[in-house]
């Protein structure tokens, strides 16, 4: 009985023994060097892992910064700040960037929408958007409040407000999680400082974007020809602002009949 404990204990131990001289020679030819600069850019980025960026997260944005296959200032999440920690781990220096936020392109509210029937189904937009005419509210394309953007903004800069996503840009850092998960590709990014933004996307004409909305963008083109920037053309049926023309002068704000450009 003595003799099969230790002829067991000397096998147990034997493989026990080869085991870990095979893996550290394993570990020795398979070592995969870490690159320092790698490790300390992943140690600056915000960690949020949202890959807004294009990468899957931060750690892969980290790896395509060191080898250069990335802009210093690829994480919108952590913006300028985070951009100038990277540029100097890299010994390299960040171009300014221009901080940008989310936007909804809805201002059709419970004030100025009307429920077309009462919706039971599954909460989220996601499902009510395959209801009849894409969700019970009257405008099709606007809006329909169920709050999916909010549930996934993990920066509390999103709320729902008198029946309609609503984005605090004193918050926002622009992960773009809501852009991503809006059914009706409602949101988009604008820059900060922008005083203009257009509150509609319906790509309809005259009554029946009225009989939708008492605010909804008739199309009259009233702020295209009236810019003196030329900085807004209709774009899929309604107008869109271009930034990098825009002077933020406000004249499309006051001159539009419709209310919509805010």
């Amino acid at each position: 009985m003595n003799i099969d404990i230790i002829s067991a204990t000397l096998m147990i131990g034997g493989i026990g023994l080869f085991v870990g001289v095979f893996l550290g020679i394993a570990s020795k030819v398979f070592f995969v060097p870490v690159d320092k600069k790698e490790a300390e850019i992943k140690e600056a980025l915000p960690g949020a892992n949202c890959g807004a960026c294009g990468y899957s997260g931060c750690a892969a944005l980290a790896a395509a910064i060191a080898k250069g296959e990335a802009p210093v200032g690829a994480c919108v999440v952590g913006q300028q700040p985070v951009a100038d920690k990277i540029a100097e781990i890299m010994g390299t220096s960040a171009d300014a960037s221009v901080k940008k936020v989310a936007f909804v392109h809805c201002l059709g509210d419970c004030e100025r929408t009307k429920e077309k029937y009462d919706y039971t189904g599954t909460k989220g937009c996601l499902m009510a958007k395959f209801a009849p005419g894409t969700g019970p509210k009257s405008c099709r394309y606007g809006c329909m409040g169920l709050g999916d953007c909010v549930a996934v903004c993990e920066y509390d800069a999103i709320h729902i407000v008198n029946g309609i996503a609503v984005v605090d840009p004193e918050k926002c850092v622009d992960c773009q999680m809501c852009m991503k998960t809006c059914p009706k590709g409602l949101i988009s990014e604008v820059p900060y400082s922008a005083k203009a933004h257009i509150g509609c996307s319906n790509p309809e004409r005259g009554k029946p974007v009225m009989d939708g909305c008492t605010i909804g963008c008739i199309s009259c083109q009233k702020c295209v020809r009236g810019c003196p920037f030329e900085a807004i053309t209709i774009e899929k049926g309604y107008p869109v602002i271009d930034y990098e023309k825009c002077k933020n002068c406000g004249k499309c704000v006051r001159e539009c009949p419709r209310k919509c450009i805010v």
